[in-house]
């Protein structure tokens, strides 16, 4: 039997009514629903019914209505019509009833005083707006009058009247001085509500002369003054204190008479000495409590939204130290109009009943009288279907004609109210508003809406089917709502499909289908769990979710139901949250929110935070095994098994693992089965047929995993034909004329009884054959034997038992035997791009002559011959596969001015056909590598010698060299570049008429016809003075050993950019020398890590410079020191000599100061001189003294390496004297012994230091304890 109800509120989000209706028809908001219908007019804006305002601007009086056909409107002033069209400072705006007096363009306001009301009509009816009373706003200027200086008497009461201009509405009053700054107001002086000013008593401190009340009005902004009042104190001692008299009001008793809804406002204001406090009662009542507010400092009693209850007696009592006064104020609420019961919109059928209702109240009673379309109903058109009965009409029978707009109006002294209600008769046959196939979700045993929004006029009935052809849907799984929604409370997956609506009235039917689909529920699989942590340790809560696959879901975590902290020891992954460092604050519960589209579910726990663990501490371990295994409710193809759970061993379990044994099949083996929450200790498991079960459990904690529980009791489940048939099955032939057919078998259990065989069955496809079976056993592969070379097979296995065959197997489709391919690739043709990349074509061979599955053409290709060589040589061949059957191909990486050969083959899966015949082609010539080398020799000091050797690969024929080359000045500089063409067929050339002592820079490259080839570059330099070159020789090898390490120092003559290395060993030891490399071209190393009081072995090399070293030198190490050291630097001697070197030091800054400001100069030789180190000067060739500095010009400054002039001095350019030019300046270093070893040059611009093997000088200390 059939359900039928009304959807509760929370379920009707699709369904809107235009009105609530008694016993009418449901009319939804649909737009295009009541664009089709009639509709009686309908006010929907209009100006307030007292509407002050601004005599200044245009006046605005507003009416808007809607209804179907659009309404026409009309109004009436003080009663009579009102035609606009006879008045131009008067328009109403298009499509609207609003009107729109022009004030500014030279109009009145107050000629346009009185009451107004729109009408708007059409021809179901008329409505009416309210009586809209229009008054300009007035703000007239004060009243001159004179105000004579007020003299008080100090401790005496004061009251400075206000008396503001009457305006239109009412002005706001407040008080300033003459520099526009509110007066302070406190309990003792305070505004009233009429606006004076009230002084309790009076201080000296309130003479002034500048009391001025202002009145604002807000509707035309403007602020009007009163002349200013002057208030003189005296004194008279002492002063008499007196107690509370009210200013206002006056008497003991006064009446208030206030509206419903409005806010009561009752005033007390005392005077004093000492001031006195105001405090407020009701008489046999209690002030109410939440609308109760106190205002200025008590004085005044408000009382927001009142009420008839609100009536009574308020006493107000001032009280101060000297005794008290009050005052009753009896307040009576009165009430204009109000609704109980507003008429509400009738929409009806023909020949239905419906009635208006229109129940209002007020104090006193309001009186109830009814218009129908704006005329009084007693002598309004009669309608035979109408009744008046007091505050309700009844309407019986109704037809179109009955159609109208009814006005209620409810009215006594204190105002009134006016409703419009339309009674509007339609006959509409049936509509269904709810769009057509709309897709409706639900999650599964959940309830499903099924909407079927409808109109219609009689109101039709509505019937649900499933399908499009299927039956009327009945039963109690149904509930059929009053608005056409069917409910399935709750929804399965059979429920999903296609249903459909059917509407029906006397005047039409109509049919919708919507669609339902039911999807699986969300569910958090694990949740999170209690976690008890140690300070500062680190947690993470599990939340593992399971959902249909077709809704995305969103992982929301939340601590103690509010957002996660903003810190970045929080972190939120894809299933989990992990805290990091946990604090004390951090404890907690913290939940999991799961949300999709459809549905939400959640899971918390609770984190607590302890400190230090206990003494002893916990142990932690494995849990012991469940025991007492038991199978209860065996049927053929499941079964229940319980156990009880080991001990947990202090770490909660997590889940139980369950496995099987098939004592049957495979004894003594154990296969996982299923596994379940630690809280669960049953589970229900799916069986086999024909398989000996056996089942065990293993607990699960953080710790590990239990051992396995002792075994249940076995189980034999009844054998039964198989449910499956092998899977995996393939047919590929090994052999052109056979088909192999291969399958994997079923397992064990999967057999479900004895006598396990499969029938394979295989016919040619597309040709009429019969099917071929065959039954096996125990194999997993067939071979079909002559078979046609490569032909189609249609192939299916299919297992059976003693007890049956399997279902149907699904058919495949295998190939026979691959065989080689029978042709070549024809008609192969070359398509040269350029230099190093060709573009093959060739015509694909027949599929028929493949014989297999045609994998692609494979591309051999290789180089004959380089014509710009003329010289053959094997090269291996390359081979490129197009995969598919691909008709060309792209051949990169050639080489330019090149012979090639090539030739195309066809594969398929047994392999390669024959190939095409060769194809040869040749590549276009290219530019050429770089010179394989270019030398400079023979510096003069004019000329240059140039050596080359020609391109490693020309690849083509060589037309010329092309030679640049340019000076570099001191500061890198370069100079005018010039180049020279030279043959192709010389190696050499001697550049003459150079500048001498002159670095130049060559960039040489080679030309083909095609154009230039990379360059190669090069520096050397003209020597200075016309002397024999010296050969390359490392000289005069000096150490200064330390305990643990040695510098190696040592000059060079050669060419430059040598390489050196340091080789050492210990001396009169056999064993190799040790070789240490030296970063960059220096002339100096430091040898760290060795042994102390040890004599070792050294020599000095260079790279690539026909391996020359240099003679041995022999140095030992200082004696390791004893444990017990003076430190010197404790030490008077040591103290005072420190003290004087930096003495020295000052001097000769001051010194060099004066002479650089008297700009003198500074001779290098003084700066030698303040050096102690020798060795830190250069020293001759011949003799090893120290040589001096030449004030010579014109020198061009040394690169480190390069040969010393004869003379064995360096020349400077420009002499400033900067200590920075000498090498004291920030490009100094010193080595680890403290030697010097800047450069001293006459240019400022110093090379930067080399390498990394320079450290720090060590400190004084230790540099003497080294040689102690």
């Amino acid at each position: 039997m059939m359900k039928k109800m009304s959807i509760p509120t929370s379920k009707t989000s699709l369904v809107l009514f235009l009105c609530q209706i008694i016993s009418a028809l449901d009319v939804p908001l649909d737009s295009k629903l009541l664009e089709e219908l009639s509709q009686p007019p309908t006010i929907t804006q209009q100006s307030p019914k007292d509407y002050i305002v601004d005599p200044r601007e245009n006046i605005v009086i507003q009416c808007e209505a809607k209804g179907k056909p659009p309404p026409s409107f009309s109004w009436t002033r003080n009663g009579t019509h009102f035609d606009i069209d006879k008045d131009a400072q008067v328009t109403m705006k298009p499509n609207s009833g609003t009107l729109v007096i022009n004030i500014m363009n030279g109009g009145k306001a107050e000629a346009y005083e009185g009451v107004y009301q729109c009408t708007a009509r059409n021809e179901r009816g008329a409505a009416i707006s309210n009586n809209i009373v229009i008054r300009p706003s007035r703000s007239p200027l004060w009243t001159k009058e004179k105000l004579e200086p007020n003299h008080v008497r100090e401790g005496d009461s004061l009251v400075l009247h206000c008396r503001p201009p009457v305006g239109l509405p009412p002005p706001i009053i407040f008080w300033m001085d003459n520099a526009f700054q509110r007066l302070p107001q406190s309990e003792r002086v305070s505004q009233g509500l009429n606006g004076d000013l009230y002084f309790s008593n009076v201080q000296p401190e309130d003479t002034r002369e500048d009391y001025i009340c202002y009145a604002r009005f807000n509707h035309t902004q403007t602020i009007q003054q009163k002349q200013p009042i002057s208030v003189k104190v005296f004194s008279t001692k002492p002063v008499t204190e007196r107690q509370p008299v009210l200013l206002t009001p006056t008497g003991s008793t006064s009446t208030k008479v206030e509206l419903r809804g409005n806010v009561l406002l009752l005033e007390c204001i005392a005077a004093g000495l000492p001031t006195p406090v105001i405090r407020w009662i009701k008489e046999g009542g209690e002030l109410p409590a939440n609308r109760t507010f106190f205002e200025n400092f008590k004085k005044t009693l408000k009382i927001i939204d009142v009420s008839e209850a609100d009536s009574g007696n308020y006493k107000c009592i001032a009280r101060n130290t000297l005794g008290s006064a009050h005052h009753v104020i009896s307040v009576t609420v009165k009430a204009a109009p109000y609704w109980i019961t507003a008429p509400r919109n009738l929409v009806l059928s023909p020949g239905e009943d419906g009635t208006l209702i229109c129940r209002a109240n007020g104090n006193p009673k309001p009186s109830i009288s009814w218009l129908a379309n704006g005329v009084p109903i007693a002598i309004a058109p009669e309608d035979p279907s109408r009744k008046v009965d007091g505050d309700t009409i009844i309407f019986s029978h109704v037809q179109e004609r009955s159609s109208a707009v009814y006005q209620c109006n409810a009215s006594n002294e204190y105002g009134y109210l006016l409703s419009n209600a339309f009674v509007n008769v339609l006959a509409e046959p049936p509509r269904i508003l709810t769009p057509a196939n709309k897709l409706y979700q639900v999650i599964a045993d959940s309830p499903a809406l099924l909407d079927c929004a409808y109109f219609g006029s009689p109101k039709p009935e509505i019937e649900w089917f499933k399908g499009v052809k299927g039956s009327i849907l009945r039963g109690n799984e149904y509930i059929f709502h009053d608005n056409g929604t069917l409910e399935i409370p709750v929804a399965q997956k059979n429920s999903a499909g296609t249903y459909t609506c059917v509407a029906r009235n006397e005047l039409g039917k109509i049919q919708n289908e919507v669609q339902l689909e039911i999807k699986d529920p969300t569910m958090i699989i694990k949740q999170p769990e209690y976690k008890v942590i140690q300070r500062y340790g680190q947690v993470s809560f599990e939340c593992i979710i399971k959902h249909d696959s077709t809704l995305l879901p969103t992982i929301t975590w939340l601590k103690d139901n509010d957002e996660l902290p903003d810190d970045d020891r929080f972190l939120v992954g894809k299933d989990n949250l992990t805290i990091m460092n946990v604090t004390d604050k951090d404890d907690g519960t913290y939940t999991c929110i799961v949300n999709t589209t459809l549905d939400s579910v959640s899971a918390s726990a609770v984190l607590t935070v302890v400190a230090a663990p206990p003494t002893p501490a916990i142990i932690y371990a494995r849990p012991n095994p469940p025991f007492d295994l038991e199978l209860t409710g065996q049927l053929e193809r499941s079964i229940d098994l319980s156990w009880i759970p080991g001990d947990e061993n202090n770490s909660p379990i997590t889940n139980f693992v369950i496995e099987y044994e098939d004592a049957l099949h495979e004894p003594g083996v154990w296969h996982y089965q299923t596994e379940v929450p630690g809280t669960q200790t049953t589970v229900h498991l799916k069986l086999s047929p024909y398989v000996n079960y056996s089942f065990r459990v293993i607990a699960v904690n953080k710790i590990g995993r239990s051992q396995p529980s002792e075994p249940s009791e076995q189980y034999l489940t009844k054998s039964a034909s198989p449910d499956e048939n092998p899977a995996n099955v393939q047919g590929i032939g090994s052999e052109p004329d056979n088909l192999v057919i291969t399958w994997e078998p079923l397992k064990g259990f999967q057999s479900n009884g004895p006598g396990l065989q499969y029938k394979v069955s295989w016919r040619q496809k597309d040709v009429d054959d019969e099917w071929t079976s065959v039954i096996v056993a125990n194999v997993s592969k067939y071979i079909v034997s002559g078979t046609p070379t490569f032909v189609p097979y249609e192939i299916k296995v299919q297992a059976l038992n003693d007890l049956g065959y399997a279902p149907e197997p699904s058919e495949v489709i295998g190939h026979s035997g691959e065989d080689l391919p029978m042709v070549a690739p024809g008609n192969v043709q070359v398509h040269v791009i350029n230099s190093t990349l060709a573009k093959v074509h060739w015509d694909p061979v027949p599929l028929k002559t493949v014989r297999g599955h045609l994998q692609g053409y494979k591309v051999y290709y290789w180089k004959v011959q380089s014509l710009s060589r003329r010289s053959r040589r094997h090269v291996e061949q390359k081979i490129l596969t197009f995969r598919g059957n691909k008709t060309f191909g792209m051949l990169p990486g050639l080489e330019p001015y090149s012979s090639y050969k090539l030739n195309v083959r066809v594969v398929n899966g047994k392999g390669e056909g024959p190939a095409s015949p060769d194809k040869v082609f040749r590549t276009p010539e290219g530019v050429p590598s770089s010179p394989s080398f270019l030398k400079i020799t023979n510096p003069t000091l004019d000329s240059l010698t140039l050596e080359w050797g020609s391109p490693t690969h020309p690849n083509g024929v060589l037309t010329s060299y092309t030679l640049k080359f340019q000076p570099i000045n001191n500061t890198h500089e370069l100079g005018p570049l010039v180049e020279i063409r030279i043959p192709a067929n010389e190696s050499s050339l001697i550049l003459k008429n150079l500048n001498y002592s002159t670095r130049y820079k060559f960039y040489f490259n080679a030309q083909t016809s095609v154009g230039s080839g990379s360059q190669i570059t090069e520096e050397a330099v003209t020597i200075m003075d016309e002397v024999q070159p010296l050969y390359p020789r490392i000289r005069n090898v000096t150490t200064a050993a330390a305990e643990t390490y040695a510098n190696i120092s040592w000059e060079y003559e050669g060419p430059d950019h040598a390489n050196f290395y340091v080789e050492y060993g210990v001396a009169g030891s056999k064993e190799d020398w040790k070789k240490e490399i030296v970063n960059g071209s220096r002339s100096f190393f430091v040898l760290k890590g060795l042994t102390p009081g040890t004599a070792y072995k050294v020599r000095v090399g260079a790279e690539g410079l026909s391996g020359f070293r240099s003679s041995e030198d022999v140095f030992e190490t200082g004696p390791a020191m004893a444990s017990r050291q003076v430190d010197i630097a404790t030490q008077g001697w040591f103290i005072g000599l420190m003290c004087a070197v930096a003495l020295l030091i000052l001097i000769l800054l001051i010194v060099c100061f004066i002479r650089r400001n008297k700009g003198g100069k500074y001779p290098v030789k003084e700066k030698e001189d303040a050096h102690a180190d020798p060795e830190i000067q250069p020293m001759k060739e011949d003799d090893g003294t120290f040589g001096e500095y030449s004030d010579a010009e014109d020198h061009k400054p040394l690169k480190k390496g390069s040969r010393t002039p004869s003379d064995r001095t360096v020349k400077k350019e420009d002499s400033d004297d900067s200590l920075v030019d000498y090498g004291e300046g920030v490009n100094g270093q010193f080595n680890e012994d403290g030697s010097f070893i800047g450069q001293y040059s006459g240019k400022k611009e110093k090379e930067p230091a080399e390498g990394n093997e320079s450290s720090e000088a060590p400190s004084p200390v230790n540099a003497m304890n080294s040689f102690v």
